[in-house]
């Protein structure tokens, strides 16, 4: 199994006007597959409507600045997507596998996998994004569920006082969360955002 080959064919070629152009969608520029991340629509005195985006390349994974006029069309990217396991990381290189074939594995270099390195846990099902024929980029759950592994104590008047404080993940990640978790409790991530949610469980 391949990855990260970014001159794929296309199976198909649908073209996208400027306006079109909202976060989570997907284009090919000069040949490469990006995701939009951030859209704007520009509105100048005396100059044509336009819209300044930010879209992540997602074979490099490099986010670049793009402005986009009315006269420009793009190519949407034929993106599809198939459940895949995170094995383990050695080297900064990360492993995964197919969800049910486990001897069918592929890596990928934390670069392309980005911030989303330190949300992964051995086991955890995650999207593989496919452009052509290559995986090219993963994609977790918007929210995960990861356990605390050090927490600063927690005082009386903390927990009352409503603020926060950053504990350490079973991954790695640090996140801030309520006075009331603790060592060993279960806390759901939105992988998005990297913020905490909500407690699933409480430790003891």
């Amino acid at each position: 199994m391949q990855c990260g080959n970014a001159s794929s064919i296309l199976a198909r070629s649908i073209m996208l006007g400027y306006n079109e152009l909202k976060p989570g969608t997907y284009i090919v520029l000069d040949g490469k597959p990006y995701v939009v991340l951030e859209f704007n629509f520009l509105r100048m005195q005396q100059r044509k409507p336009a819209v300044q985006t930010k879209i992540k390349d997602l074979v490099s994974g490099k986010v670049i600045a793009r402005s986009f006029h009315p006269q420009d069309t793009i190519e949407e990217a034929d993106i599809s997507r198939k459940k895949v396991k995170f094995l383990y990381v050695n080297r900064g290189e990360f492993w995964f596998c197919e969800e049910n074939n486990p001897a069918s594995r592929f890596k990928l270099p934390q670069e392309i996998i980005g911030a989303a390195a330190d949300l992964m846990k051995q086991n955890m099902l995650v999207d593989a994004l496919v452009f052509g024929e290559d995986i090219i980029n993963i994609d977790l759950p918007i929210k995960v569920d990861l356990k605390v592994i050090e927490s600063p104590p927690s005082f009386k008047g903390n927990t009352a006082s409503g603020g926060s404080k950053q504990v350490k993940l079973e991954t790695g990640a640090t996140v801030n969360v309520p006075f009331f978790i603790n060592e060993g409790d279960i806390v759901r991530v939105n992988t998005r955002e990297r913020i905490y949610v909500e407690r699933v469980t409480k430790s003891g």
